[in-house]
C-alpha cells in the first residue's frame, strides 16, 4: 500500500508536467496570460472529490486506515521536512529569477499571481478544516481535512511550472516531486490522511490556476500601464510558526 501511495503522488507529479510540449522555444512566450481550458480542471477536480467522497466512503475510508497502518509500522522516527518543503517549489521560482534564469512574468505579476493563488488556496483550507472537524490520524486535532502544506507545496508547484515550463519541463518535475514528497511526509508523520493530502493537492492545484485566470483583469483593474515595480518575499520562522512576507511597491 505504501508503493501504491507513492506511485499515486508521483503520478499526480509527471501527469501534470507532462502535458506541455516538450519543445524548447527559442525565448519566452510573449504571450503570457494562461487561458482557461476545461482539461486543465480535470485532474484537480478529480483530487478535490476523491477526498470528499472519501469522508463519506467506507471503501476510501478503509484505504486511509492500510496506509496509515503501513506507515506508521516503519515510523522510527518523525521527519519535519515538509514543514520548510512546502515552500520550496514558489521560493524557487523566486530563487531562479534572482540567479538570471528569466521566467514568464516580471516581479510585480508573478507576485500578484503568487499571492493571489495564496489567498485562494488559504481560504478554502481553512474553511474545509472549520467546517469538517476531521480528526487526524494522531488525534490530535480536529483539522485533518483538508492538508494546508499539500495544498501549499502543490500550489507553489504549479507556479513553478506555469512560470518555467517554456525554460524546462526539468522545474516543473521538480517542483511537483518536491510537493509529492511533502504529502507523503505529512502522512508518514502521522498527520494526514490521504484524502487529506489528496484534496490538498487538488486544491493547490487549482488555486494557482485560478490565479493565472484572472490575473489580466487584476493586472488590468489594478496596474494598468504601469509597469514600474520593486518588491521582494521573504519566508519567515519564529521557532512556532512559519510563513512569508510579501512587499512590492507600484
Amino acid at each position: 500500500m505504501v508503493k501504491s501511495t507513492l506511485l499515486f503522488l508521483l503520478f499526480i507529479s509527471t501527469h501534470l508536467v507532462a502535458r506541455t510540449n516538450t519543445s524548447r522555444p527559442d525565448s519566452l512566450n510573449t504571450t503570457r496570460d494562461l487561458k482557461f481550458k476545461p482539461a486543465a480542471v480535470v485532474l484537480p477536480s478529480a483530487l478535490i472529490t476523491f477526498g470528499i467522497v472519501g469522508m463519506e466512503s467506507h471503501f476510501i475510508k478503509n484505504m486511509n486506515s492500510e496506509v496509515r497502518e503501513e506507515l506508521t509500522e516503519h515510523i522510527d522516527e518523525r521527519l519535519t521536512v515538509d514543514d520548510f518543503s512546502q515552500y520550496a517549489p514558489f521560493v524557487s521560482v523566486y530563487a531562479l529569477n534572482f540567479a538570471g534564469v528569466k521566467g514568464k512574468n516580471n516581479f510585480r505579476d508573478r507576485t500578484t499571481i503568487l499571492a493571489t493563488a495564496y489567498l485562494l488556496m488559504g481560504t478554502s483550507v481553512n474553511i474545509l478544516k472549520s467546517s469538517t472537524n476531521n480528526l487526524r490520524p494522531d488525534e490530535s486535532s480536529r483539522n485533518s481535512f483538508p492538508s494546508g502544506h499539500t495544498a501549499t507545496a502543490f500550489m507553489g508547484a504549479e507556479f513553478l511550472y506555469q512560470e518555467y515550463k517554456d525554460v524546462s519541463l526539468w522545474y516543473g518535475i521538480a517542483g511537483y516531486t518536491i510537493a509529492a514528497g511533502t504529502g507523503f511526509f505529512r502522512m508518514y508523520n502521522n498527520r494526514h490522511w490521504l484524502t487529506d493530502i489528496a484534496t490538498g493537492a487538488g486544491i493547490g492545484i487549482f488555486s494557482t490556476k485560478i490565479a493565472y485566470w484572472v490575473h489580466p483583469f487584476i493586472r488590468k483593474t489594478l496596474f494598468k500601464s504601469n509597469d514600474n515595480s520593486a518588491g521582494t518575499i521573504v519566508p519567515y520562522y519564529n521557532g512556532e510558526q512559519m510563513g512569508i512576507g510579501m512587499a512590492f511597491t507600484f
